[in-house]
């Protein structure tokens, strides 16, 4: 019996700007998807082929990087994503907004859709971008086309309409910031530089050096089972197992014990949210005061750690860092952190990270970013078994030293076909992403930096400011990553922005009837990756590189198109207007058909000549690229500048660590906040989200809001092999799957409230539902909830309450300080309290009576349409 009609094959990554993952086998039958698999490499390669590489542990064991792509449950699971009942099945128009008359700003949100067809919505949107453009200026158009999604290159999930629009005049940009590493951008660059985004990007052959040399990796907020699963597959799994198996120990600071620290870790240390620093002051106190940091290294490889040394003895405000001052901001006991600075500076001890947390995206987050790197100078960073890498991101910017794996032969990239946004591109007019809502509500603003992780280190001291002058501020929104709500700070300051009457139109293209796709004036559908014919690649698997024929599995799914379909759509809709307005679509298509922009991609993407060969590529569906001769030879991580650091310097202004910085100092010398120095900040900058603060006598309890466990970041909360798991969601009595919660035994007790119970997070600034699961796996006094669960508001906006409990909504607003405007979104003040489901359910009938909800796929774009 025949199974399978054919196999087509492609990444499903979910990093959205070109860079690909997680090569897939997509089996198809009878028209539909029916499995997602590995790809088995020695169908067509053997290891000889491909240059196949052994790395060396101790205890005679060894790591080798297989046959088969180690996909995460993220990749097989994605079929469902695409037969989704909440994919937009056809255009839609908001029933009460009429581009000629009452537009009914105030309502999205709440009003349902109506069914239009393409020609209807596209003379509509080539009216209002007309209109727009004409009356306001081009600057007008904010294009909000960045963030994560599907991987694609001439379908790109983002920014395919900003050629169009640049012909116009240009629009407003949304500058994406990195969002992931806000810590280390703001703050680590101004030690030891790393450019671009501040974690080091020495990294050749750092696993092989801490197979060999380390005693220990500390994780600090690092969840390699979960996080690296939308970039990196399951290598860093195996890594971690194979680091057991070595007699490698692996040590665990976190506010929680999460799914890496309850599979692989020898020691947990539990630290209350956003309080990295306070602990990495003590260590630093006792490493001080017993001598147990390398004082020639300090001599020779850094510049100002006099500076640092005051501080942390209390010279500078009277009060030492100790370990029992320490215990009392991060709830670390004293001795815990006397043992572990002790064994720390008697080992060879490297530390790796999988990005997020409340480490890196809370409020001072450039603090404990700077001082991690300060510690590990203290302990001679480089010297065999001691540097800095990660389990995800490897080959990232095309840095082919931002692998701390063996490197394939050559990087390929989609560069030639790329339709999408290019990170740190901007216009004229940009403002950051954390600045949205207020620059929606007309407000002046001004920011130092560009904002994005390309940008080099002194790009943070260029000022910027928006609107432009003589510009009339934002009057339409076109996004087609509608997720700022669930992802970013202050989620609720962006609802009661998009409901302004100023903004006049907002357009939004997405696969999925998701988060800010409801406040809408017209929705477009868009089809997903696997109904697409695209060119992609496989650079950061940490296996082999590869490129890749990404052959349509199926047709596009009702009525749906690609993001670049709907360019060129809109292109030519507008070219009725004449002048400027007109051949627009050549633009976008550059003269070429979708199959030659595919073949134009595949033989410009930095292959040598000697490996193009169209036929096979077509035929077997992808081309691994073999690892680089002589791999070995490459200068382990920051050992050149531990063995010479005059010929081998650091980006920073002395070509040293810098523990104090000369720059921050001149640029910024009334900055209290982000000195010189790292310090420790109880509050400041619009924050007060210390244990000690005022405001935690009405919201006691910190949340920590990490990467989900079963999505990405907004991503695949509709999958029903995800939230039928016990982790995944929670279905109360009510019949509505809540996000999950964990909360400490004692805290449970204390409260009334047990497991499956639904509860509120609140602050001022609303609230979310969620339900409890309580764990000894969250220290006391500290609540979980991951972030980026589907919007599915009771009440929106101002004060308001999401059922679907996406805590983003009641994040703060201000940003990492007043000079580094970095997203806040974990570490954070809330209360919490049981709610009366039945009473609630009684205030919102609309809200709980939902004639589609399916607890197993969620909200249903069916419920939100009239007449269908």
């Amino acid at each position: 019996m025949k199974t399978v009609d054919k196999t087509v094959i492609h990444n499903l990554g979910l990093c959205a700007v070109g860079d690909g993952a997680n090569i897939s086998a997509i089996d198809v039958k009878d028209g539909r998807i029916v499995r997602v698999r590995p790809v088995h490499y020695d169908e067509h390669y053997t290891q000889e082929d491909l240059n196949y590489w052994v790395l060396q542990g101790r205890n005679g064991k060894t790591f080798e990087p297989g046959m088969k792509s180690y996909i995460p449950p993220f990749s097989m699971a994605f079929k469902r994503r695409t037969y989704s009942p909440n994919r937009v099945p056809f255009p839609l128009i908001r029933v009460d907004w009429d581009p000629k008359g009452e537009r009914n700003a105030a309502n999205r949100g709440k009003s349902k859709y109506r069914r239009a067809s393409w020609d209807e919505v596209l003379g509509i949107i080539a009216d209002e971008i007309h209109r727009i453009v004409e009356d306001y200026g081009p600057h007008s158009i904010l294009l909000q086309a960045d963030g994560h999604g599907e991987t694609k290159a001439i379908h790109c999930a983002h920014s395919c309409m900003a050629p169009l629009l640049k012909e116009l005049g240009g629009f407003t940009a949304q500058m994406r910031q990195p969002d992931s590493w806000e810590g280390w951008y703001w703050g680590a660059k101004h030690v030891w530089g790393q450019d671009p985004v501040g974690q080091s990007v020495t990294q050749f052959n750092v696993i092989q050096d801490v197979m060999r040399n380390s005693d220990a990796v500390l994780m600090w907020g690092c969840d390699l089972e979960t996080t690296p699963w939308g970039w990196s597959g399951q290598q860093c799994s195996r890594i971690a197992y194979a680091l057991s198996d070595m007699g490698i120990k692996q040590i665990h600071i976190a506010p929680d014990c999460n799914y890496n620290n309850a599979i692989h870790a020898d020691k947990w240390i539990p630290v209350l949210p956003n309080t990295d620093a306070a602990f990495q002051l003590a260590i630093a106190y006792v490493w001080i005061t017993e001598d147990l940091y390398d004082k020639e290294y300090i001599a020779t490889h850094a510049d100002g750690f006099d500076w640092f040394e005051y501080y942390v003895l209390g010279h500078e405000d009277g009060v030492p860092k100790t370990p029992e001052w320490a215990e009392e901001k991060c709830g670390t006991p004293a001795y815990t952190i006397k043992a572990f600075a002790r064994y720390w500076a008697r080992h060879n001890v490297s530390i790796a990270h999988g990005n997020g947390g409340s480490m890196i995206r809370s409020c001072f987050s450039h603090e404990p970013a700077r001082l991690e790197i300060y510690l590990l100078g203290m302990q001679a960073v480089g010297h065999p078994g001691r540097n800095q890498f990660k389990f995800l991101e490897w080959s990232l910017f095309g840095l082919a030293g931002s692998s701390p794996l063996p490197t394939s032969a050559w990087l390929p990239s989609v560069e030639a076909c790329y339709n999408g946004s290019h990170l740190g591109a901007a216009t004229d007019s940009f403002v950051p992403k954390t600045l949205i809502p207020r620059a929606l509500r007309g407000e002046t603003l001004e920011w130092y930096g560009h904002v994005t992780a390309a940008h080099p280190t002194i790009d943070q001291f260029s000022k910027f400011s928006y609107p432009l002058p003589g510009d009339a501020g934002i009057r339409m929104v076109w996004s087609d990553c509608p997720c700022w709500q669930t992802c970013w700070n202050g989620g609720n300051e962006l609802v009661e922005a998009l409901k302004s009457e100023t903004v006049e139109f907002l357009l939004v293209q997405h696969p999925w009837f998701e988060n800010e796709t409801m406040y809408a004036d017209i929705v477009l559908p868009v089809s997903t990756k696997l109904e697409l014919d695209d060119f992609g690649t496989d650079t950061l698997g940490g296996q082999w590189h590869a490129v890749i024929y990404e052959e349509h599995a199926i047709d596009p799914v009702c009525d749906s198109k690609s993001d670049y379909e709907i360019a060129i759509a809109i292109a030519r809709a507008l070219g009725k207007f004449g002048g400027k307005y007109a051949g627009l679509e050549a633009v976008l298509t550059k003269g070429k058909s979708l199959d030659e922009q595919l073949r134009y991609g595949y033989e410009n993407c930095h292959a040598p000549a000697e490996f193009l060969d169209w036929e096979t590529f077509t035929k077997q569906g992808y081309q691994l690229i073999a690892t680089k001769e002589c791999w070995e030879d490459d200068p382990v991580g920051m050992y050149p500048f531990y063995s010479d650091p005059v010929a081998n310097p650091m980006s920073t202004p002395t070509g040293k660590l810098e523990y104090y910085s000369t720059r921050l100092a001149t640029a910024f010398p009334d900055d209290k906040i982000r000195g010189p120095v790292a310090h420790w900040i109880e509050e400041g900058d619009g924050h007060f989200e210390r244990k000690d603060s005022a405001r935690a006598k009405d919201y006691p309890f910190l949340l920590v809001s990490n990467h989900p466990r079963w999505r990405v970041h907004a991503q695949l909360d509709d999958i029903p092999w995800f939230r039928e798991i016990e982790t995944g969601k929670i279905i109360a009595a009510d019949g509505y799957a809540y996000e999950p919660i964990w909360v400490n035994p004692i805290d449970a007790e204390r409260l009334g409230i047990v497991d499956g119970d639904v509860v509120r997070l609140f602050n001022e600034r609303g609230a979310v539902l969620g339900a409890v699961r309580v764990t000894e796996r969250i220290m006391p006094g500290v609540l979980s909830q991951d972030h980026g669960a589907r919007v599915d508001p009771i009440v929106s906006g101002k004060d308001g309450l999401d059922r679907g409990g996406a805590n983003n909504l009641i994040c703060p607003s201000a940003t990492s300080s007043k000079n580094a405007v970095g997203e806040v979104t974990s570490g954070f003040l809330v209360g919490i309290e049981k709610v009366d489901i039945d009473a609630l359910a009684a205030a919102y009938p609309d809200v709980f009576d939902r004639e589609h909800y399916e607890p197993y796929a969620g909200l249903c774009v069916a419920d939100f349409i009239e007449g269908e």
